[in-house]
């Protein structure tokens, strides 16, 4: 009788140890996206930040909010018709669009006084406030951009684009970066700053790019920063980025299964506080 007692408060005393079940609402663009995506990666990744992270933690339970191509701004135009619901945890990963798209970051003054959806700072002020209302009491974590090289879309290269080592209409994506770090600072959010990760640095995120040398017509396989400036022609030119060439991303700013694997050790760590 008394083992068995001995054997019950054992049973009792693991259980009280069992994490409690949590909910997760994912927001963010085409990294986020992707999760559920993998055939429009070409297959060049085997799984996104969120599968990984609820295999770490499976008492997380996550529902992709991300949408691909979307900014900020648009969240926050769009943010009563996501179909958004209550959560224990919500993720806001944001920022890289806005910054190609050339929309204004604003001011921290923008984001106080909740002056709307026209500068990143108004938008992000009300993406929170919907949050809040959702779930007074959930975890909200920030996720800056990470940096990216020139980007080429493995399914039509005329959309292209260059890297955050320069600014796009007088903006820098580091700009962005830093103001969703001063928004999490000032509501003591957890803040996962993966624009300044040293795994996530521009020379890391693809071993090269394959363009033409200029002077010789010859493909040449450049690294980062020495492919700045090549041209590039996708009517003519074959994708830069073979399987070979991936690194941290598989296209110049979507990450690779090494990135997501980065991205999802740093959110393990923030969530497994939860």
């Amino acid at each position: 009788m008394r083992n068995w007692i001995i054997f019950i408060a054992l049973i009792g005393l693991i259980s009280s140890f069992k994490p409690k079940e949590l909910t997760w609402v994912a927001i963010g663009d085409s990294i986020t996206y992707l999760n559920e995506h993998r055939d429009e990666t070409g297959n060049r990744i085997t799984k996104g930040y969120m599968t990984r992270v609820t295999e770490q933690l499976p008492y997380i339970h996550y529902t992709n909010q991300g949408h691909n191509g979307w900014t900020a701004i648009r969240i926050a135009q769009e943010i009563e018709k996501l179909g958004l619901t209550k959560a224990d945890i919500y993720s806001v990963f944001l920022g890289t669009n806005d910054w190609w798209a050339g929309r204004p970051l604003g001011r921290f003054d923008d984001y106080q006084r909740n002056t709307g959806n026209t500068t990143v700072y108004g938008s992000f002020r009300i993406i929170i406030d919907k949050l809040r209302s959702l779930n007074p009491q959930a975890h909200i974590l920030l996720i800056t951009p990470m940096q990216r090289v020139d980007f080429v879309y493995l399914a039509n290269m005329k959309n292209n684009a260059f890297g955050s080592y320069k600014a796009k209409n007088g903006q820098y994506l580091e700009s962005i970066a830093n103001a969703i770090d001063t928004i999490g600072r000032h509501e003591k959010f957890e803040v996962v700053d993966l624009y300044h990760l040293n795994g996530l640095k521009l020379k890391k995120l693809v071993k090269y790019k394959r363009l033409k040398n200029p002077q010789t017509g010859v493909y040449t396989n450049y690294p980062y920063p020495k492919f700045i400036d090549v041209p590039f022609d996708p009517e003519k030119d074959e994708y830069p980025y073979p399987v070979d060439a991936i690194d941290r991303t598989y296209d110049g700013l979507h990450p690779s299964d090494k990135g997501y694997d980065l991205i999802s050790r740093k959110l393990v760590k923030a969530m497994k506080k939860y």
